[in-house]
């Protein structure tokens, strides 16, 4: 993409309704536009990102047996009286009338309506176990929506919903997101804690949340420093082998983790003061198994292997993807701006030419973009006449992982330098390595 056609409306001063560095760096680099409090319009550089994240949470959701589904954002009131949560849940849902007075609201979250939808066409344990997994915008009227898309009013959700004949088969499935969760997140390159959580308005009595440390954290988290050094399985793993997915969450569950809310003193006190890790975390996922708690009450049943109907256990599984975006920034940025890491970034090199109307140098960059464009990689080539300070500047704010650099000093002797975004190392090299190099990475 050429930045002379891209939209890309960067803000020169910060907005002083930005409180977090997330919230600042986004509306400076023109990801998105806040068009009434906590509601959001996603600009191309943004809308880039949030489908990066989104296919990366596709895939290992997919991978784990998930099926992809699309349910809408407006649902009956009907269904949520079903399940006894349409007066108890509060201020935060959006209640709507149609034309006709029916009772209708913005879906804060979707337990009745894949009930409803499962228990429409399911009627056997055969069919089980069945996880169903949707990507849409979701609606909660927070008292006071802040942090730009960390806590905003609408916002994008994966919510996965898993269905089982009983409680061993439930928690299986349980340990299978687990694990997914845990391999999402590594990708993105963040370092995401399972922490024993409390189940809120879910309902359930086994929930984790996934948090990631950082200085702007909504909340107080307790860990154990060992999390820091273990990593997520390999791409490799078997999801069926329910062993294995038991054992996975078990070395992941064992040292010590909790939220503000689910802290234990006594069991904190017994974690070596030298292993003791207390800090500021974000939540970039959470994850609940709550029985029968829809299925009783929306009668959801299968026919089991005994002949005998069987109310279904359940479990509810999510990832914002649009919060995800600002935990990722918060986790990855310095003072020139974000620093995107590999596989989520907007492009995956900017290219600078430093004179526009110099021959060389623009033959030079013509044969780069073209290239590389070759090789499957996503370039944003600067061709505008813009300053080099400028020019610089825009591609440090935006946090492409790699820049090539274009003068025609350097084109002269028929090398460009590269730059890491991520390490701030800089190397020259010609116009072929250059070539040669990013498009094998």
């Amino acid at each position: 993409m050429r930045l002379s056609q891209f939209f890309l409306p960067l803000l020169k001063e910060t907005p002083k309704e930005a409180e977090i560095v997330s919230h600042r760096l986004m509306l400076r680099s023109g990801m998105v536009r806040q068009q009434s409090a906590g509601i959001y319009s996603w600009l191309p550089l943004g809308k880039r990102v949030l489908d990066k994240v989104c296919n990366i949470i596709r895939e290992e959701q997919n991978r784990a047996g998930a099926n992809e589904i699309l349910m809408p954002t407006i649902q009956s009131a009907d269904l949520w009286r079903e399940s006894g949560r349409y007066e108890d849940y509060g201020k935060e849902m959006l209640r709507i009338e149609d034309r006709h007075k029916r009772e209708m609201l913005f879906g804060p979250t979707n337990e009745e309506m894949v009930t409803e939808i499962f228990r429409s066409y399911v009627n056997s344990y055969k069919a089980l176990p069945l996880n169903l997994y949707h990507i849409q915008w979701k609606f909660r009227d927070e008292v006071r929506p802040r942090f730009g898309v960390m806590r905003s009013r609408e916002f994008l959700m994966k919510d996965a919903y898993s269905f089982d004949l009983d409680e061993a088969g439930a928690r299986a499935s349980y340990n299978r997101m687990f694990v997914s969760y845990l391999r999402t997140f590594e990708r993105m390159g963040l370092k995401a804690i399972p922490m024993r959580a409390d189940t809120g308005p879910i309902g359930g009595d086994l929930s984790h949340e996934f948090i990631i440390l950082a200085d702007t954290g909504e909340s107080q988290v307790f860990c154990d420093k060992s999390y820091l050094e273990m990593t997520a399985p390999s791409a490799d793993l078997n999801y069926r082998d329910d062993a294995a997915m038991a054992a996975i969450v078990q070395d992941f569950t064992t040292p010590y983790a909790a939220t503000d809310e689910m802290h234990d003193e006594d069991a904190w006190n017994k974690v070596g003061s030298s292993s003791q890790l207390s800090a500021r975390g974000i939540e970039v996922g959470h994850i609940f198994y709550f029985g029968t708690k829809y299925s009783e009450a929306m009668k959801a049943k299968v026919m089991g292997p005994d002949g005998k109907e069987h109310f279904v256990h359940s479990g509810s599984y999510g990832i914002g993807p649009s919060r995800l975006v600002a935990a990722i920034i918060e986790a990855s940025h310095d003072d020139d701006g974000i620093r995107w890491p590999k596989g989520i970034a907007p492009f995956d090199i900017g290219l600078v030419n430093m004179k526009p109307g110099d021959a060389a140098v623009d033959a030079a960059c013509e044969k780069i973009y073209a290239a590389l464009e070759g090789a499957g990689k996503e370039v944003l080539y600067d061709e505008t006449d813009n300053r080099a300070g400028a020019k610089f500047a825009t591609m440090d704010l935006i946090g492409l992982p790699m820049q090539i650099i274009a003068g025609p000093r350097s084109i002269a002797e028929g090398q460009v330098e590269l730059k890491n975004r991520l390490d701030g190392s800089r190397v020259t090299v010609t116009i072929d390595e250059a070539i040669n190099q990013l498009s094998a990475s």
